[in-house]
Formats: structure tokens, sequence, C-alpha cells
């Protein structure tokens, strides 16, 4: 079972997301059963940011001076799923979901459900420096949001 504690300090995501425990809890219900993580207890926090204070993170845990679309904090290097476990932490920036500011809320909430489970995919272990990790991790990210979308939408 995943537990997700999900911190807002960006007002503007309240616009398009009413719920928002509600929204990433049931994108994690509708994973394919490999991340479910039955009879195991794996929790992760969620922030929901902005531009501006993401790109303070990034600059202090990446030394890159930019905002960013997402950042993911994995706990551990190698993450052992035992009984109860903590596998890290995910910022989303609400700036970049809402581009173009037109996009209606189901692209909106799209765009997240796909750049929620890229930064889930970094907690449990994947990565894409090099060429083969980034079409291993591409092909996974498309085989998650194709079971998420077919039971969400």
């Amino acid at each position: 079972m995943i537990k997700i504690n999900v911190f807002s300090e960006e007002k503007a995501w309240s616009k398009r997301l009413k719920n928002k425990e509600f929204f990433f809890k049931k994108i994690c219900q509708t994973f394919p059963k490999k991340y479910k993580f039955l009879n195991r207890e794996v929790s992760f926090s969620l922030l929901l940011s902005n531009n501006l204070n993401i790109k303070k993170l990034n600059k202090n845990f990446r030394n890159k001076n930019k905002s960013t679309d997402i950042l993911s904090f994995p706990f551990a290097k190698k993450t052992l799923i035992s009984k109860k476990t903590y596998i890290g932490d995910i910022i989303i920036s609400y700036n970049f979901m809402n581009k173009p500011r037109s996009q209606n809320i189901k692209n909106f909430k799209e765009k997240v459900i796909k750049t929620f489970i890229h930064g889930f995919l970094h907690l449990v272990g994947f990565d894409h420096i090099k060429d083969k990790d980034y079409k291993r991790m591409l092909s996974e990210e498309e085989k998650i949001y194709k079971s998420v979308i077919s039971k969400i939408n």
C-alpha cells in the first residue's frame, strides 16, 4: 500500500485541483500491481510548489540555478522495500504544470499525472543518466500512465 503525504505551498494548485490529497491517492491506487506494494506500507511526501521555491531547492541540492518541473529526492540510493519503508520526497512546480495557461483542466491533470509518475519512479530507483536507463524509465512511465489514465478517465 502506498501512503502519500501531500503538502502545498502554492495557492494556485487549489484552482486546478480541488481535492489534492484525493487526486494523488487515486493515482497511486491505479498503479499497476507491482507498484502497489501489497502487504507493505510504502510512504513518501509530495510538495506542490512553484518555480521560485523549486529553483531554490534545485540550486541548493543539485547546484542548478533554474526552476524545473519536478524534483525527486529518494531516501536511499538503493531502496529495499520492507514492511514499512519511507522512499523519499517529490516536489512539483505549479508554474511548469500550468503551461500553457490556456490548457484545459483535463490536459493539466494529464500533465501532472505524467510528471508525478516520473518523480515516483525516481523514488523507487529509476534514473535517466545513461541512454539505456532513460529508455527503460520512459517505457515504465508509459506503462504506468496507461494503467492510471484508463482507470481515472
